[in-house]
């Protein structure tokens, strides 16, 4: 599994339907997978940091390059490339993971 796949299940809970699309339980949608492109596309990956949120993690910035949540810092070339790579630490730390799946 790549990183956005981990953070698609790990944290959203998606599953994947086929091979090209993701279902979300939450919402009953379907997703192609190359309609989620966090790294690439801020909006897709501010969905991340709001489900982060709700499992109780605090997310601080430095506006471009460089995200935490709770005391797991990324960074990245973009904001969207480092709350990819902040959510990726997260998901796939197993003792974090425990927690609050």
């Amino acid at each position: 599994m790549n990183q956005v796949e981990i953070i698609a299940r790990r944290i959203l809970g998606w599953k994947l339907n086929r091979w090209d699309r993701w279902f979300d339980f939450e919402k009953g949608t379907f997703i192609p997978v190359t309609d989620f492109q966090p790294e690439q596309n801020l909006d897709h990956a501010m969905l991340i940091v709001e489900k982060l949120k709700d499992f109780g993690f605090t997310y601080s910035t430095d506006g471009v390059s460089e995200v935490c949540f709770n005391n797991i810092c990324e960074t990245g070339e973009t904001l969207a490339q480092a709350i990819t790579n902040a959510a990726f630490t997260v998901a796939d730390n197993s003792t974090i993971a425990e927690g609050w799946m």
